[in-house]
């Protein structure tokens, strides 16, 4: 009995080390479990402020998933911009920036429609508001974009020169979409103050860029992010807009990826480098940092 006892306590033993060992190591981070440590936490919000004015559920993961939403299948999977207005080079310059960026943060391919006059809008559904025009957004949703979209878009999002109002009652909005059409429209007046030059370029086209990728991220089925300071946060003001980063938190990353399957280190190197080359640095700071976690 003994002999018995003494051979079988040495595989106890080292089936108890082995055990401990393995439990002991650990377990290696997702992407998005590792880039989460770069997320910035949402401050409570303010008077004024999108989420003090909007009681919005938290989307979770596990919601996304039972989300009626858009997503790319062969044979419809590109984006589309179809500018409406006179553009000035560098209106024109700033919608070719934007096309590049959507062509890399959801890592599909982004093509411009040719330009269409603004001659298309009827008298009826334009105003003059504080000496200037504007157009009714839904209008451009329901009567231009949705009977032009292409057979191969996954989305269409129109981008006016003028500026635009939702309804009689309001002074203006940045964008109107139709989620389910999957279509969208931004205008890229108040971007600018009405007046795009060399010196408000690229805070122009940041604005731009986040309510771009902001509405099409809706259309794919992601709601207002309350996890992080990330691009898909409400917004009731340019203010507001400019506070919020382009970079989608670790949630709202998640969540896209799972729509669209794309390498993310591929697409975080793109960001940096398109990010670099137009000197657009906080968002290249906050790029490397996120390189740096997953390098």
């Amino acid at each position: 009995m003994s002999q018995g006892k003494s051979s079988f306590t040495p595989i106890i033993f080292y089936a108890i080390i082995f055990t401990f060992f393995f439990s002991c190591q650990k377990k290696e981070r997702t992407y998005f479990e590792t880039i989460a440590l770069n997320d910035v936490k949402l401050s409570n919000p303010k008077p004024g402020s999108w989420r003090y004015d909007h009681d919005e559920k938290f989307q979770k993961f596990e919601d996304f998933q039972k989300v009626k939403k858009i997503k790319p299948e062969a044979g419809k999977n590109i984006i589309y911009l179809q500018p409406i207005g006179e553009f000035s080079n560098l209106q024109k310059n700033e919608i070719k920036l934007t096309q590049e960026y959507l062509n890399i943060y959801f890592q599909l391919e982004t093509k411009i429609l040719p330009t269409l006059s603004n001659s298309i809008f009827p008298k009826s559904v334009r105003r003059i508001k504080d000496e200037h025009e504007q157009i009714l957004a839904g209008y451009v949703l329901d009567s231009i974009l949705i009977k032009r979209k292409p057979k191969d878009a996954v989305v269409l999002m129109g981008i006016t020169e003028k500026d635009l109002f939702p309804r009689p009652e309001w002074n203006y909005v940045f964008g109107l979409a139709s989620y389910e059409n999957g279509v969208g429209v931004t205008s890229i007046y108040r971007f600018s103050n009405g007046s795009l030059t060399e010196s408000n370029f690229n805070k122009s086209l940041i604005r731009l860029m986040e309510i771009g990728s902001h509405e099409i991220g809706h259309m794919f089925g992601i709601s207002h992010c309350l996890n992080a300071n990330c691009v898909m946060n409400g917004t009731n003001t340019l203010q507001e807009t400019d506070f919020h980063y382009a970079r989608a938190c670790s949630l709202c990353q998640r969540t896209l990826n799972s729509s669209i399957p794309y390498d993310n280190k591929k697409r975080l190197l793109e960001l940096k480098s398109f990010f670099e080359k137009h000197h657009l640095n906080s968002e290249l700071s906050r790029a490397e940092q996120d390189l740096n976690l997953v390098q």
